[in-house]
């Protein structure tokens, strides 16, 4: 039986969860992109416990923005977690694309925290 896509990026996700833990010192910053809006949060696996998240979805996201589905929403997301998370005083976090391949969407939010001054 052929498997959904959806069912491959569960599959992926799963794997790399495995081997990507965050702690205290370094959380882990997880992505989660649907086609029209993308989530990010910080957490910290020791506790289980979500220190800081922050989406399209929010309502100054959604404000400023023309369309959530775009590499400068995702962009903005990054830069405003990086800055919410060097207010909190983390400076490193473990970059979990959550399966996503690493270009578009996943690699705009990722260079928004690296130009916000995030480790990842």
């Amino acid at each position: 039986m052929k498997h959904s896509r959806r069912h491959k990026v569960i599959q992926k996700h799963l794997r790399i969860r495995k081997k990507v833990i965050g702690d205290l010192n370094r959380p882990r910053l997880s992505v989660y992109k649907s086609n029209n809006h993308i989530y990010a949060q910080i957490i910290d696996d020791s506790q289980g416990k979500t220190l800081i998240s922050s989406s399209t979805r929010s309502r100054e996201m959604r404000n400023s923005l023309n369309s959530t589905s775009t590499c400068e929403a995702s962009k903005l997301v990054g830069s405003v977690i990086a800055k919410l998370a060097l207010e909190k005083g983390i400076t490193k976090v473990v970059f979990d694309r959550g399966g996503y391949l690493f270009h578009g969407r996943i690699k705009a939010l990722a260079d928004g925290l690296k130009e916000s001054g995030l480790a990842v």
